[in-house]
């Protein structure tokens, strides 16, 4: 059985296109038109990864996404007409793994697409493959490679999975400096260029989650200027 996708949007057309262009691709599908219908059906369905629409009736996109990353980490994509970088930045920051605005090219959804569940199933691989030690340690953070968490001295910080994926990356690769266009095709796997800001946003919004403003302000992840971003532990 294919992949399972819910396409949650109010304009018909558009689900009718998805929906032809996903199933003919292998996957199943299910729909939702309005922002609780989408809550429910996620509940009721698991899938492996949502098609989120920003604009939505009963309750937006934004709520939806904000609802469901209080149990599940599946993959989202937000859907959106409106290309403001404000919507960006906020579907981002609620959570969402991926966004690209409407009417969306299908060669490069499928793209998105394909990459968000292969970067899911890699997790699986290496969290089931995994022996020995499965922590990275960086100065007060433990990245816990079993359990997909980071930790700052013992405590939960609550990432994301593309937050999680992009600190583990560089962990793992200290010093080294990685441009935008890299990262989002090795932590992303974005087989065709996606939007730079999606990088930036998100090494911001870890940055509010890992550094101790009292304590490890700036110390971790540090911006290349001109070139990119890299991990590595400053102290006093």
């Amino acid at each position: 059985m294919g992949k399972k996708i819910l396409i949650v949007d109010d304009e018909p057309n558009i689900v009718d296109i998805l929906k032809f262009n996903l199933q003919k691709e292998g996957y199943e599908t299910k729909e939702a038109y309005d922002g609780e219908e989408a809550v429910r059906l996620n509940n009721q369905y698991e899938p492996d990864l949502i098609l989120l629409d920003v604009m939505l009736p009963k309750m937006d996109g934004f709520s939806v996404c904000r609802k469901i990353r209080e149990k599940y980490n599946t993959p989202i994509i937000m859907l959106t007409a409106r290309e403001e970088e404000i919507d960006q930045v906020l579907g981002l920051e609620l959570g969402a793994d991926d966004y690209i605005t409407k009417p969306p090219s299908i060669r490069v959804l499928l793209s998105r697409i394909k990459s968000n569940l292969r970067r899911t199933e890699i997790q699986e691989k290496e969290n089931d493959n995994s022996s020995g030690s499965h922590i990275i340690n960086v100065g007060k953070l433990q990245i816990d490679t079993k359990r997909f968490e980071v930790r700052r001295s013992g405590e939960d910080l609550h990432l994301t999975i593309r937050e999680y994926e992009l600190v583990k990356f560089l962990a793992e690769r200290l010093g080294q400096i990685f441009t935008r266009e890299q990262l989002l095709k090795e932590v992303w796997g974005y087989e065709f260029p996606g939007d730079k800001r999606t990088v930036d946003v998100t090494v911001a919004r870890i940055r509010e989650k890992i550094e101790d403003e009292t304590q490890d302000s700036g110390k971790y992840i540090h911006t290349k200027r001109g070139i990119g971003y890299y991990i590595k532990y400053v102290t006093d």
